[in-house]
This record gives structure tokens, C-alpha cells and sequence, in this order.
């Protein structure tokens, strides 16, 4: 029994820092910032991103230059400042794509 509880102690504090979380004021996840120069990959990102039509974290712009606020992206190959993968499920931070007012909801 005392092992099952040390077992499932573990895993709850594991699951705690493993989750992260979103911070508004600073527009990062664990520290990663989510606006600037962003590369999607296929493995290995900063943050793991869904994009929804409603109910988002972060509201996102795309733009081609001057990414210097909260939720303006500027998609690119090489020397991003944040790597994020497309996901369907359990993502880091939900995104809805807009064309004007980005940032954090």
C-alpha cells in the first residue's frame, strides 16, 4: 500500500511540472515567449499548440515583420525564437488565427 501511494505522489508531481502553464502578463509558456519568430516542427517543440475557432489562450496575427508584440507571429525555417508542434490533443496553449487584436485572452 505505502509503495502504490509513493507511486502515485510521484507521478502527481511529475504531472505538475511536466504540464507548465501559460503566463499573460509575460505572453510565454514556461518561459518560452509566444510572440516573434516562430517555427512549426514536427518533434521536439517549445510548446505544443491546437488551433481553435473559439475559447482561445492566445489570440494570434500573423505578420511578415516587426513581431514585437503578444500574439504577432512571424513564421519562419531557421533561427526561431520559439519551436511549436501542431497538435490535435493535449496541447500546451490553445490558438485562434485572427487578422486584427492579437494577444492573450
Amino acid at each position: 500500500m505505502k509503495k502504490v501511494l509513493v507511486l502515485v505522489a510521484v507521478a502527481v508531481a511529475f504531472g505538475a511540472d511536466a504540464g507548465g502553464s501559460f503566463n499573460k502578463s509575460s505572453c510565454s509558456f514556461n518561459g518560452k515567449k509566444l510572440f516573434g519568430k516562430i517555427q512549426i516542427v514536427d518533434s521536439f517543440p517549445d510548446v505544443k499548440v491546437k488551433v481553435v475557432d473559439s475559447f482561445p489562450d492566445l489570440k494570434v496575427k500573423k505578420v511578415d515583420s516587426f513581431p514585437d508584440r503578444c500574439g504577432e507571429w512571424q513564421l519562419v525555417d531557421s533561427f526561431p525564437d520559439t519551436k511549436i508542434q501542431l497538435v490535435d490533443s493535449f496541447p500546451d496553449v490553445k490558438v485562434q488565427y485572427v487578422d486584427s487584436f492579437p494577444g492573450a485572452n
